[in-house]
């Protein structure tokens, strides 16, 4: 299992549009092979910052989401109307009960 960490820096007044935009992701997400949770969280103290938190049963299944024409899609559409900063992303792997951090996606 894996755990992926995704940090997105949104353009003032877009808060909204990004939280529409991950509800509709989500639903696509749901029945993906290999995608078992993911949430959204929002910095009290930054509100234009969000974590996405995704959990994974494995990474090939992560990538194969990365890799879809889907997430190609709303990729660069947030990059063009969302986006502040580039993302960035952390995934952290679950081995042997332990929790690792991994190459960043």
């Amino acid at each position: 299992m894996i755990t992926v960490g995704m940090n997105y820096e949104i353009l003032e007044g877009k808060e909204g549009t990004f939280e529409r935009a991950f509800n509709r992701v989500l639903e696509i997400m749901k029945s993906m092979s290999g995608h078992t949770a993911s949430h959204l969280y929002r910095d009290v103290n930054h509100p234009r910052s969000y974590l996405i938190v995704s959990a994974w049963t494995d990474r090939t299944a992560f990538e194969s989401f990365i890799r879809s024409e889907q997430f190609a899609k709303v990729t660069n559409w947030g990059k063009e109307n969302i986006l502040a900063s580039r993302p960035r992303h952390e995934i952290y792997e679950h081995e042997g009960g332990r929790l690792g951090r991994g190459e960043p996606a």
